[in-house]
Parts: structure tokens; sequence; C-alpha cells
């Protein structure tokens, strides 16, 4: 078969395949048509022979740039814009977040497919990719899955080789160091005051306050990627890692989230006039009979909120601090003040 003349650039996404094409010159008009009849067409006819049905589009993007994919369970939505065709698959069979508008906009696409949808799906792409660089003379395929888009997981990517990746694509990266530089000290200092060094055994607190063991791996700033196991990994800052054990390695270490929460459901219960339940509250927050304060920022002109995080202009929104836990927060000074609760009205 005598090949086309076209030069383009096909790449996969998650459940979605794109073409691409750099005319040089106006894309509307003339050339937007030789488009639309060498590769969107083509891509028409490869979908009718690969068993889809294919008909017009009433989602959206209703115009004749657009179609409605179908082939069983799994959906397609095909547009051409521009220089640009885009096929978006989707399914409706599991879509935990996002059951509206048939899966459309579930995030994380493929994992949420069903094994047999998600087999077809990478059939029907490969086979149209294959097809578009045979037929066209200049046709690549580039995988964009690189850096921090690529994925990790069983048939894809380990943690440390998903971690390289990310680092080597990054545009602070250092080829003499294998990542990129440490410009402060402090961006390497552990919560017990050690300096966290690039491969090194530390323990660390993940997303869920749990302590875990992995191996650090230099980010930037102060972050850095902890592999928890083949492909277990977490981003998280200096300060959540320890060189040593931090102890009682079963304990959440969920304190300031806590804390935070339980505040949040008493002014919840408060303003739901609930006082049984924000009686309740209270005497799990703060010890009973103990005066409580507010802290007022004089320039901001805003209570401080819980566990000195953000700012709220009501009193039960607000952070409750015991004498103890205010700090230097204690003594009025030229940006804060505290202030008794039962005076704060």
């Amino acid at each position: 078969m005598a090949q086309i003349e076209r030069a383009g650039r096909v790449t996969f996404g998650d459940a979605r395949f794109d073409v691409w094409e750099e005319p040089g010159e106006r894309v509307m008009g003339a050339w937007e048509q030789r488009f639309k009849k060498d590769v969107f067409k083509r891509i028409v006819q490869q979908f009718n022979r690969l068993g889809w049905e294919v008909g017009p589009q009433e989602h959206i993007f209703t115009g004749n740039n657009s179609r409605f994919c179908r082939k069983g369970d799994l959906k397609a939505d095909l547009r051409l814009c521009g220089r640009h065709i885009e096929i978006l698959f989707f399914q409706s069979i599991n879509c935990p977040t996002r059951p509206d508008d048939e899966g459309r906009y579930e995030r994380d696409k493929e994992q949420c497919m069903p094994y047999l949808l998600r087999l077809e799906m990478q059939r029907t792409r490969n086979r149209l990719r294959d097809y578009l660089c045979g037929v066209f003379t200049d046709y690549e395929f580039t995988d964009e899955e690189k850096g921090r888009l690529a994925k990790r997981g069983p048939g894809k990517m380990t943690a440390i080789e998903w971690v390289e990746n990310a680092n080597r694509n990054s545009g602070h990266y250092s080829e003499a160091l294998g990542h990129a530089p440490i410009g402060m000290t402090i961006n390497a200092k552990s919560a017990d005051g050690g300096e966290i060094t690039h491969g090194a055994r530390v323990y660390a607190i993940d997303y869920r306050y749990r302590v875990v063991v992995g191996t650090a791996y230099y980010n930037l700033n102060n972050m850095w990627w902890v592999v928890t196991g083949k492909y277990g990994l977490i981003n998280v800052h200096s300060g959540a890692i320890y060189l040593s054990s931090p102890g009682d390695i079963r304990r959440k270490r969920n304190a300031r989230c806590r804390r935070q929460r339980l505040e949040k459901e008493l002014s919840s219960a408060i303003k739901s006039m609930n006082f049984k339940r924000a009686q309740v509250l209270k005497e799990i927050l703060f010890p009973v009979d103990e005066e409580l304060y507010l802290i007022w920022h004089k320039g901001h002109s805003s209570w401080y909120g819980s566990d000195f995080s953000g700012y709220s202009n009501s009193i039960n929104d607000a952070g409750k601090y015991t004498r103890a836990e205010l700090g230097r927060y204690a003594t009025e000074n030229e940006l804060t003040k505290p202030v008794p609760l039962s005076k704060a009205a």
C-alpha cells in the first residue's frame, strides 16, 4: 500500500488517543479539510473494521467534526479540533467517583475499567496507532508518559524507576548528583535533627499519619520521595522524616488533624444549637473548668483558626487554646493579643 505524505505525532494518555500535526500554515479551511479527509475519516473506517459502531455525537460538541463510538460497554468520544484529533475512551460499569455522564469524567479511567474493557481499549488504541504510523510517511508514536505523568504498578514502572524517571525529567536535575541540588541544609534536616541523604533508609509519616519505613530520594526544596515498597511511594517534607525510629510506630501521628476536626465539630454543634454534643466535644478537647483563649491578629483584624492555622472573623469558628497552648502568643505584642473566650464576645 502506497504511503501518504503526512507528518504527525501519535500519543497515548489515560484512556485516550491523540493525533497531533504541525501544519506550518493556517489550520482553518483547506488544510483542515485535507486533515479530516486523510486522517479523521480513516480513523472512523478503522473503528468500523474493529467492530465499533460509529454515529453522530449527541452529548457535547455535536458538530460534524465529532462522533460517538461504541463497542459493547466500551464507549469513546472522537473529535477533530484544528490540528488535533482526540479519542477519549470511557465506560459506565465501574465509576466510583463520577458515575454521571456515563463515566466520561471519571478520574484514572484506565484503573477503573473492568479488565476485559481495558484490554479492548488497549487493543483498539494499538491498532489505530499501528495503522496511522504505517499509512502516513512521517507519523511517529511518542510516549508522553514520562516524568510525573508516567504510571507505576504491575506491568508498568516500579516506584524506584518512577522516581528516577521523574527526577531525570525535572528541569532541576543534576547529572553529577543524580537528583536536583539541595539548595539549603534545612531542606535535608529530618524531624529528629539529622541530615537526610539521597538513598538513606528512613522512617516517615505517610498520608494516613502512619509511620512507614522506606528509602528517601530527594525531590525538590524540602520535599522527598520515600519508596515504601516495590510500587509504594509517598512525597513528604523533611519534617515528616526520621533517621531513627520515632518510637511507638503503631500510633497514628494525627494529633493536629484530630484537633482541627474536633474543633470544627464543636463549632458545628454550637451553630446547630446541639449544646449537649458541644459539651461532650468540649470535654474531649479541653480540661474541665480551664479558661480558654482566642488569639486576635491586629494586622488581619481576625481571630486565629484552630492550631494556629488560618483566620476567622467568627468567634465560634476561631481556634480555642488553653493558657499552656498559647506559647509565645501568651503576651500581647504589636501583631497579636490573647483574649479570654469569656471576654471575646
